[in-house]
This record gives C-alpha cells, structure tokens and sequence, in this order.
C-alpha cells in the first residue's frame, strides 16, 4: 500500500520552517495548558498503558457516548478510543476498502479519504459541493454516485473545510442513501460542538447500523496535541478489526491522552469550555465577516459550524501563489491555499488558536498584500 502525499501536508511540510508572525487559519480552538488539569490527575499513574481496556478507558468511553448524543443507542464497546480522529479514519478505511471497491466521497472535504482509498486501489467517486448553493451537501448528485455495490460513503459534517451543516433530516437521507446499497458510511464530526446555526446534529452511528462516527478533542476543545479520539460503530466486527489493525500500528493509546480526555469531557469540564470556545469562536466570525465584506475582490461563504472556512479570490490570483507570497517578506502571515481542498482560487481563514495567532495583524498583512498584488 503506498500512500501519496496530499496537497494540505505536503504545503505544511514546505512551510513548516517559515516561523510566521501572524496566523490567518487556524483551525482549532484555543489550547488549555496542562496545568488545567493536574488537580484532577493521579501523580502516582503509571506511564503504561491503560491497564483496563485494549479500546479505552471506560469512562472516556462513557463521556465520548454522552458528549454525541449516544447514550443508550450505543454501547461503550461500540467505542473505540484512537489516536486522533485521523487515526480512526484510517483504520476504518484500512479495514473496509479493498482493491476495485467503489467509495463515495466529497469534494471539497478532508483529503485522508481519498487519499487512503487510492492506497488501498478502490474507485474513488466525488461528489462536488457547490459554493453558488452554500456549499450544501447535494443529495440528488450522491444518491447518483451512490450505486449498488458501492462499498463505502466518506464525508465530514459538519463539512471540513467549508463549515457548512447538515441537518437530522439530511443525515437520515444520507443513511437511507447508503442502507439501499448496503454501503459502510463514515462521517467525521471534528467541528461538532462549535455550531453557529441551529443544534449540534445527531451522529451517523446511531441513525445507521453501518454508520460509523469518527471525532476527537483536537478542534472544539484545542487538545490536538494529545492525539486522542474516538471511533463509534454498533457494529461489533468492524470495531474489532479496527482493534486488531490498530495492534499492528500504534498498538495502544497513550495513557495521558486517554487520562487527561476524560477529565476534558466530564459534563462539569466540556460544558463550560464548549461555552468559552462557542463565544471565541463567535466573535472571531464577526470579525472575520467584517474584514471579508470590506476587502475588495474577497468573499466567502460563512461557515455554519467551525472554525475555518474558504475564501474566493479574485479570479486572476491562484490560492497558493497567494499564501507563499503572503508567507514571505514582509507580510510573514501563514494560511493554507485552497488548492489543499481542490479549490484553487481560494484560502482557508480561520479564526481559531486565541491571541497567539495575532489575528488583527494577519487580516492588515492579508489586505495588504492583496492590494499589492501584481496588475490590481
């Protein structure tokens, strides 16, 4: 299985060493310290593994149920708890797909998708969200792609990177869609939690029997670093390959992860850090709608649900161009170039990451520089 690069990690790559002085994207809220944690937390642990459970600790387990929405439509082994939601994305199409297997994605989405499933030599078939619609989710184009046979349907909600939602009544259309081809339907929910319009909607793994649900601390609660998320699926085999896959990868989870999550999630913790982020993240869309509606030859589409969401360019200006120019002298500001979607005419903005990311500086280095571009 080779697995080729996609175009979002290979500009993070090239750019990792730029050291900006301004962040205009950032995708994540803002990162509580350590030191948050520690009264709740047992100086004598020991730093193995869990020592309890090969899927988790029971009651991460139990908190990951309840924060979705879960409880008592699923089971805690219906849980499995991973190193991040890219983690359990990749054991479930590591697992799931074989070669000549047709999977169903969106574009634009999260790139993992694809690119697992061409490692792993399936058909790929994209279903093109359109910004003119709002991004919405086309479900008369899916239901199209969605032959029989198919063996599996990947897509994000709320939609990574657009924000934009769908509802209960769409998620059931989407069930129903993937129930007439009996196809395995994985939906990541990393932005759920930080909805701007409407409720949080309900997770895939319980309107399905074959849906899996996959999501992490890493976005709503700015925990990326612990590498901790999760993986929820009614369907006892899928998750026990998954735990057997994942024997052969990164074996266990990382106790501290796993300890310092549950404390995270505890009803009394994640409420008022969910609060505390939603309020963020709210003024930060104020603002950044503000700057988009006064920059000339700059639109978007704002999004529904999370932190980031894709910008239109002026037509003449390719996205990437843009932010290697934005990076370097004497802007030094980083956001990641559309093309990292498919969608080269824009750039990703984000409001996320707190007062470290210098926010103001980066949208006056932003404007700057596209005022300054060659010919405007």
């Amino acid at each position: 299985m080779k697995v080729r690069i996609h175009k979002l990690f290979e500009y993070l790559l090239d750019t990792v060493d730029a050291e900006p002085e301004a962040i205009v994207g950032f995708s994540l809220s803002t990162s509580p310290k350590l030191g948050e944690f520690l009264d709740d937390m047992d100086p004598d642990l020991p730093l193995d593994w869990n020592q309890r459970s090969f899927r988790g600790l029971p009651e991460l387990r139990d908190h990951v149920l309840r924060q979705a929405g879960l409880t008592g439509l699923c089971a805690p082994d219906d849980v499995l708890i991973t190193a991040g939601a890219a983690e359990a994305n990749y054991l479930a199409l590591r697992q799931l797909l074989s070669p000549g297997d047709r999977m169903v994605t969106e574009t634009p989405g999260w790139p993992q998708a694809e690119v697992l499933g061409r490692a792993q030599e399936a058909e790929i078939v994209t279903v093109p969200r359109n910004e003119a619609d709002g991004w919405r989710m086309p479900l008369d184009k899916l239901a199209e792609a969605v032959t029989p046979g198919t063996k599996l349907i990947f897509l994000s909600n709320p939609n990574n990177p657009t924000g934009r939602m769908m509802d209960a009544s769409e998620l059931m259309q989407v069930a129903e869609i993937a129930r007439r081809a009996d196809a395995w339907l994985i939906v990541d929910e990393v932005y759920a939690g930080l909805e701007w319009e409407g409720e949080r909607a309900p997770s895939i793994a319980g309107l399905y029997e074959k849906g899996i649900t996959t999501g992490s601390v890493s976005k709503a609660l700015g925990l990326q670093g612990l590498r901790t998320g999760w993986l929820i699926c009614r369907d006892p085999g899928m998750v026990q390959d998954a735990v057997i896959l994942r024997e052969n990868a990164s074996e266990i989870m990382n106790i501290l992860g796993e300890v310092v999550a549950e404390i995270a999630l505890r009803p009394e913790r994640l409420d008022p850090a969910l609060k505390a982020a939603r309020e963020e993240g709210r003024a930060g869309l104020a603002r950044m709608d503000e700057f988009v509606a006064q920059t000339d030859g700059l639109s978007w589409v704002r999004p529904q649900a999370g932190l980031i969401g894709l910008a239109r360019l002026p037509h003449d200006i390719d996205g990437e161009d843009f932010a290697r120019r934005l990076l370097g002298d004497p802007w030094r500001t980083f956001l990641l170039p559309g093309a990292a979607y498919e969608q080269p005419n824009h750039i990703r903005l984000g409001v996320g990451g707190g007062p470290g990311t210098n926010l103001e500086t980066g949208l006056e280095r932003l404007a700057d520089c596209l005022n300054s571009w060659p010919g405007r």
